[in-house]
């Protein structure tokens, strides 16, 4: 037996260490929070009664810049509601005609 395969022997038991990093990495980054997010909210909005409320997800309209894409529009008899899911911890404030909201961070 060899000292290659006597390290690699003695090393195998750690082996999952290693998928497990990636994993932590993955879940870490802001791209799978925003997915996890919008699943979140797109479960919750399925659970709205489909007969008063109508869910639209992954919407691209076409702008002046070329496209921009909407999470979620709930069309209903109490109105149409356009939601833009963030997966950050925080608040948002702002009114209906300020032009700037303000975001805190905890």
């Amino acid at each position: 037996m060899d000292i290659a395969s006597t390290i690699f022997n003695a090393l195998q038991p750690l082996l999952w260490v290693i998928p497990v990093l990636i994993l932590i990495y993955i879940i870490k980054t802001p791209w799978f929070k925003g997915c996890a997010g919008e699943r979140i909210v797109h479960f919750c909005l399925k659970r709205l009664p489909k007969s008063d409320y109508k869910v639209l997800k992954d919407i691209t309209l076409p702008c002046e810049s070329g496209s921009t894409q909407i999470d979620h529009i709930v069309v209903s008899k109490y109105g149409i509601f356009v939601v833009e899911t963030k997966n950050m911890k925080g608040w948002i404030f702002g009114g209906t005609y300020q032009p700037m909201w303000q975001q805190t961070f905890f």
